[in-house]
């Protein structure tokens, strides 16, 4: 199978680049990244599916700076909505299956129960909104696309939130995280393997792709100092302690019944963050 991935140069994107090789399926991948493309240049995306004539096209190119978004409105839509249409159009024409990358964001984070792929949209954000209106967009221009919705992204080959929280611990011995915030930390190792499988298996519609079982923030801190053996103190806090130019929503958990449906399944995230820290010390 040919597959071009949109966004090769990101956290996810190498992720999937390097996983084509080790599942053994054969995929023949082309990364492509911010310096190959701009997703915003319509005529440029077509001639790249053309020359690369893909069975999938993975789009995981984006503009993830939440809070960037909030405050540059009209980049977070060009690139997130507009710049997402073009690579459905080219794929349509082309005739190459879209998997789409979304987020938790495009739910409100109200409920108290893991959300599901027929819960509304009620983004809170502008990232949020310019996903949920690329979801709507692409389900129109290609019905049987496969928009995949994930949350809590962490990896070792670019920005996350366990790296974040080792950095911090090396200089300081008390950390404040929110405990108010719940979701599933999802490892793109992880992440970029059921993605494949899904192509494989020829998905459409909805599907929701994290690690099983959910945490605060807090709770996630506190796993990455305990599995690392490190002293420092981690104390939990609440958001309205650290705000933010874009609200975050309060319960973001995404039902697995969506990823089940099609026999794909992904470790527990304690799991995962395990074999992140590995990953990170041989790396």
């Amino acid at each position: 199978m040919r597959i071009t991935v949109f966004g090769a140069t990101g956290l996810l994107g190498k992720a999937l680049t390097h996983q084509s090789k080790e599942t053994g399926y054969g995929d023949e991948v082309l990364g492509l990244g911010s310096s190959d493309n701009d997703i915003r240049d319509e005529k440029r995306v077509l001639e790249l599916l053309e020359h690369s004539s893909p069975d999938w096209t993975i789009l995981a190119a984006a503009y993830t700076d939440v809070d960037g978004c909030e405050t540059n409105r009209p980049l977070a839509f060009d690139v997130n909505l507009r710049g997402a249409a073009n690579v459905a159009r080219a794929a349509k024409r082309c005739g190459s299956r879209l998997l789409f990358l979304s987020t938790d964001y495009v739910f409100d984070g109200t409920k108290t129960m893991p959300y599901t792929t027929t819960d509304t949209r009620a983004p809170r954000s502008v990232y949020g909104q310019s996903k949920a209106d690329a979801e709507v967009e692409l389900g129109r221009i290609l019905p049987d696309c496969c928009i995949v919705r994930t949350s809590w992204l962490f990896g070792t080959r670019g920005k996350c939130f366990p790296d974040t929280i080792l950095k911090l611990a090396e200089s300081r011995p008390q950390l404040e995280v929110v405990g108010d915030q719940r979701g599933s930390p999802t490892y793109v190792v992880d992440l970029a393997r059921a993605i494949i499988q899904l192509c494989h298996k020829n998905a459409t519609g909805i599907v929701h792709a994290t690690n099983r079982g959910e945490c605060s923030w807090y709770e996630f801190a506190r796993a990455i100092i305990a599995n690392s053996h490190l002293p420092t103190l981690v104390r939990e806090t609440t958001s309205d302690k650290f705000v933010r130019p874009a609200p975050r929503p309060k319960y973001s958990v995404l039902s697995p019944e969506s990823l089940l449906k099609y026999e794909v399944s992904m470790p527990e995230w304690q799991d995962a963050l395990r074999r992140y820290l590995l990953e990170r010390k041989l790396s």
